[in-house]
């Protein structure tokens, strides 16, 4: 008897993973800043390093472990998902943070990692944080597939009809405020 066979066989796929950051620090040719910071990668599982170490380094760039964060995935997030596995490549999306000056010896701090294409875009407008993408490792792919594919439900799309205007229900007790 096979899982598709048979109902009461299911496989449960975990819904979080821990991803080490990897950033570069790059030396750049700028009047306002002689560095800038980008992500480098994501290393599936959580490395057994201390956070802020250097890794490697070549000329005018070095790549720091930047400590780990969790992805977390939810069933009714699984279309955009879909969309993320879709592109060529897909992508993790790491949120990056700048630091108060002084606050350690780093300008940024990794904030938040998510493979959702549309829970990225929510913390790249809001203008404090921005987001980094990098090509997806292969383990990561494969459990993000294995999740949709476990838990994603087709929602039909509802055209919503439009109801006409009518003035009887408008909110006619509405009265402007009091000026003092």
């Amino acid at each position: 008897m096979t899982e598709e066979s048979d109902p009461k066989i299911a496989v449960e796929i975990p819904s979080t993973m821990e991803v080490g950051i990897v950033l570069e620090r790059r030396d750049i040719d700028n009047k306002w800043a002689d560095h800038e910071w980008k992500l480098a990668g994501v290393i599936p599982g959580k490395p057994d390093m201390d956070e802020w170490q250097m890794l490697r380094n070549g000329e005018g760039w070095t790549h720091f472990y930047a400590g780990t964060q969790t992805i977390e995935l939810f069933k009714r997030e699984t279309e955009g998902y879909k969309v993320n596995l879709s592109q060529v490549p897909p992508q993790v999306f790491v949120v990056l943070r700048p630091e108060e000056e002084g606050a350690h010896d780093y300008e940024v701090t990794p904030f938040e990692a998510t493979v959702c294409p549309f829970e990225a875009e929510g913390y790249d407008e809001s203008g404090d944080e921005w987001v980094e993408g990098t090509p997806m490792p292969d383990l990561i792919h494969a459990w993000v597939n294995a999740y949709i594919e476990r838990h994603h439900v087709d929602v039909p799309f509802k055209k919503r009809k439009r109801k006409p205007y009518d003035p009887r229900k408008a909110r006619s007790e509405r009265r402007p405020p009091a000026r003092d």
